[in-house]
């Protein structure tokens, strides 16, 4: 172990330590722990969302704190079910065309908005529409590119009426594909496609902003948002299968600090934890081995993104050399020490492939730790841009405290191992994700959680025209190769394009892989029955407190 990169570690557990020692006003603290007694009595959960979501409405909060919110409080034509395969939600049934480019979903009888107006098909095409609309500005429309029409409508160069999604009548939707795509059961389960309820989006602009304006479909709906605190669901009593609805109610908490959380969790006033830092890497080896952590296999990948247009970074063995730069498994092994699995490529593990494989593993390692290697490309890229020393570099991460600690890791690799000083800066999250979109940050941290479980879920994000690439990175022969893999009905064919395009992004590197996700959390005895889907987002549906 390095000099630079022991010190950082050491000073890391040493700082979680004394957060972790830190005690809190004894009042608030048995204030809160008789709220939280009160809430478990009436079976409410207590959850930790982390931070404020950025939006409940569906096509805009598209993130992992706004999507585990609304998953729960609306619901698709389709629901991930406890074993991760699409079921039937608001649809009972559906059909599909041998050529497997028209679906014909039923919806069931008396489904209801949780103030008490019907769920039409209407409603799934005013939402699927209002999602492409290029004045939504959703970042979510590209994944409704396979439905015929659009990509025309939402890059301004076709009508709404050309999206082939299209209400028969109250209970039916048809949807015409451009090309087969053999995963959209599975999409439309994500919260982008679900249904909104027209009369609340005309009454406000800012409907889905308050608890007082949400109307959903769910098996919970918004009571109380404390923002930036906390925010509550309760159950719908108007949803189809509240039966089956065991809780009263979650109460998502806001604690973006895993030492305040892991506090919290010991003294009852969390039942469960976000599967992000859940766990305080000075506490990590003592409840590993205790068994008090719960692992689950997971999917999306943590990674940082280089801004292609702006020097160092403009050059390609710069950023490659970068990448060869960071030791990922001692960062998942020192630093993190959550059982994550260091990234040897981009697109995460768990993906089957046509002949019954895993992706990841068919593809093979992409990208390596080699601090000889990353020297040479260093200076190679030096030479090309013509740089006698490296230009100032500045590191961005988002405001927590496990992106601080790998942020500070990194930091000390690249001294190490390239003898690059690197300024670290921190931003909140939405700050950091505006800057991005902007082209205004050098090297900036960023993560990708699957909508759907495929590939080119995770590939079509770095086509030159998708917003979610935020690298300024354009690549003719990628961006055909994607194209293509959407329009091969082929599978076998289409998993070589899928292949071939994440080889072309791992060797022009517009982004830095850290590691995979996983699921890790602490979750009382008293808890049962959340689902953590590894392609898609928590569901409270069939959870129970004893």
């Amino acid at each position: 172990m390095r000099k630079g990169y022991a010190m950082l570690i050491s000073c890391a557990l040493v700082f979680g330590t004394a957060l972790a020692g830190c005690s809190k006003d004894p009042g608030a603290a048995s204030g809160n722990q008789k709220e939280a007694a009160k809430e478990t009595k009436s079976k409410i959960l207590l959850y930790n969302n982390l931070k404020e979501p950025t939006s409940l409405d569906p096509p805009i909060g598209f993130d992992q704190v706004s999507y585990d919110i609304v998953n729960n409080a609306f619901e698709g034509l389709t629901r991930l079910g406890k074993n991760q395969t699409p079921e039937p939600a608001m649809a009972k049934e559906w059909k599909v065309t041998p050529d497997g480019k028209k679906y014909t979903f039923t919806l069931r009888d008396g489904i209801k908005w949780s103030n008490g107006d019907p769920v039409k098909a209407g409603d799934f095409e005013y939402a699927w529409k209002r999602m492409l609309d290029p004045k939504t500005a959703s970042d979510a429309a590209f994944l409704a590119y396979p439905i015929e029409g659009a990509e025309a409508f939402n890059s301004g160069k076709g009508p709404a009426d050309g999206v082939k999604v299209k209400a028969l009548d109250d209970k039916t939707l048809e949807v015409t594909l451009a090309q087969p795509a053999s995963w959209l059961l599975g999409m439309v389960a994500n919260p982008a496609f679900f249904p909104v309820n027209k009369a609340a989006v005309d009454k406000s602009p800012k409907w889905a902003g308050e608890a007082a304006t949400i109307v959903s479909n769910g098996p919970f709906k918004v009571a109380e948002w404390k923002h930036d605190s906390e925010l509550k669901l309760v159950k719908n009593d108007q949803y189809w299968d509240a039966a089956n609805v065991k809780l009263d109610g979650v109460t998502y908490k806001m604690v973006n600090d895993s030492n305040t959380a892991y506090q919290l969790f010991s003294t009852g006033e969390l039942h469960s934890s976000n599967t992000t830092g859940a766990v305080p890497a000075d506490l990590s080896d003592k409840l590993f081995a205790e068994n008090k952590v719960k692992v689950e296999d997971g999917a999306g990948t943590a990674f940082y993104r280089f801004n292609v247009k702006m020097a160092p970074f403009n050059n390609a063995n710069i950023r490659k050399a970068f990448v060869e730069a960071v030791d990922r498994q001692k960062l998942v092994d020192l630093v993190l020490k959550q059982k994550q699995k260091p990234a040897d490529g981009y697109v995460s593990p768990g993906l089957k492939d046509p002949a019954g494989g895993d992706f990841r593993k068919a593809g093979g390692s992409l990208i390596k730790f080699d601090p000889a290697d990353a020297k040479k490309l260093l200076e190679k890229g030096l030479q090309e841009a013509g740089y006698k020393t490296l230009p100032e570099v500045t590191l961005t991460y988002n405001t927590n405290d496990v992106s601080q600690r790998v942020a500070q890791a990194l930091q000390a690799m690249l001294k190490d191992n390239l003898g690059v000083d690197v300024k670290l800066a921190n931003k909140e999250g939405k700050v950091l994700t505006d800057e991005q979109k902007k082209l205004q940050l050098q090297i900036s941290r960023s993560s990708f959680l699957p909508d759907f479980a495929d590939p080119i879920n995770f590939l079509d994000g770095f086509q030159s025209t998708n917003p979610f690439s935020r690298t300024g990175w354009a690549n003719p022969q990628y961006d055909k190769l994607i194209k293509d893999a959407y329009n091969e009905p082929d599978e076998a064919k289409r998993f070589k394009m899928m292949h071939d395009a994440e080889k072309i992004l791992m060797d022009e590197a517009p982004i830095l892989p850290l590691y995979f996700y996983n699921n890790v959390y602490l979750q009382s005895e008293k808890v049962d029955g959340i689902v953590r889907h590894a392609f898609g987002f928590l569901d409270f549906k069939w959870a129970d407190l004893k």
